[in-house]
């Protein structure tokens, strides 16, 4: 062997020790692993927050039918005087010394400051059944306001729908549409 051809297999084995010893070198390992770890555990935490979330909705929003259900039976249809609907201070929401219609019922779910969640008047749902079942006034787009079986003794049913956005990282945007009914019998 020359001597050109002596270094260059010196150099060859040289290159090729050096890079056998850096394939089972394992210095960056744990930074890919931390970093695959922390995606699947900060994945879990913002699920778990988002779950909480949708509980926490789910909550709000079956008060928000009992609030409402509840603010209908002391409105009946046995007072003379209408509630204006407008869902403003003195407009029949702190009295209960008016009728509310279908419309009203709606603005004062709509008029409800629950934090986090933004409920309309198209949201609810007011249906009034009276004594006998198979009569029902339903008014779900609370446009009307109509006050069939309204007097006391009849039931109101007031169903509000809200759609929750589900957003889990890594499974993409849902919509959840989570939905709670409150019935009561009218009280006056």
């Amino acid at each position: 062997m020359t001597t050109s051809n002596t270094s260059r297999f010196q150099f060859k084995s040289r290159l090729l020790r050096a890079l056998r010893s850096h394939a089972h070198d394992e210095r960056g390992q744990t930074l890919v692993e931390t970093a695959m770890s922390m995606l699947v555990m900060l994945s879990l935490v913002f699920g778990v927050i988002e779950v909480c979330w949708a509980v926490y909705s789910f909550h709000y929003l079956g008060n928000a039918a009992h609030e409402a259900a509840r603010y209908a039976i002391v409105r009946g249809g046995s007072w003379a005087q209408a509630c204006d609907g407008t869902g403003s201070a003195g407009s029949g929401y702190g009295s209960s010394q008016c009728q509310a219609s279908s419309n009203d019922i709606a603005n004062f779910v709509a008029s409800r400051n629950f934090p986090g969640i933004n409920l309309t008047a198209d949201d609810v749902c007011v249906t009034y059944y009276s004594s006998v079942p198979s009569t029902a006034s339903q008014n779900c787009t609370a446009s009307s306001g109509s006050s069939v079986a309204n007097a006391p003794g009849d039931i109101v049913q007031v169903t509000i729908t809200y759609p929750f956005q589900l957003a889990i990282p890594g499974f993409g945007d849902r919509t959840w549409h989570m939905m709670s009914t409150a019935q009561m019998v009218i009280a006056q």
